[in-house]
């Protein structure tokens, strides 16, 4: 049986520095403002242990709290400004690529999917959450 997934990939470009997108990405501070996929989800805790055998820690949950989840993962390489690979608590890779582009910084997630959720449901939630970045990071000071 072949349990190879076909992963899947979201993609935005940022126009602000390198230096800058990094921090709004990876500080606890900055996830709770761009970490959703709409107005009516946030995300109320975060933790972020941003090295190889660190954890990353997200609650997300819709406003009302009729429903959440948590997301837990084991980073397996940190390559500043570079990249960010990990493994979710459910064994499944994350690779989060930072590029210098000359409109600006390329941010492409390559994920593999879980079983339960449809391939475009969870396609759209990660573009959804890249494009929120790209709208926080672009318009914070």
């Amino acid at each position: 049986m072949n349990n190879i997934k076909t992963p899947l990939v979201a993609e935005t470009i940022v126009n602000a520095p390198i230096e800058k997108v990094w921090d709004l990405w990876t500080n606890p501070l900055h996830i709770p403002n761009w970490n959703n996929t709409s107005a009516e989800w946030h995300t109320p805790h975060v933790e972020n242990d941003l090295r190889a055998g660190g954890k990353l820690f997200l609650r997300m949950e819709l406003k009302d709290g009729s429903k959440g989840f948590d997301y837990i993962c084991i980073y397996d390489d940190v390559e500043t400004y570079k990249r960010i690979v990990h493994t979710t608590s459910d064994n499944r890779k994350t690779t989060v690529l930072f590029e210098a582009t000359d409109t600006g910084i390329k941010l492409t997630e390559i994920f593999e999917p879980e079983d339960k959720t449809p391939l475009d449901i969870q396609q759209a939630f990660c573009q959804s959450i890249l494009d929120n970045f790209k709208n926080y990071a672009e318009h914070e000071n």
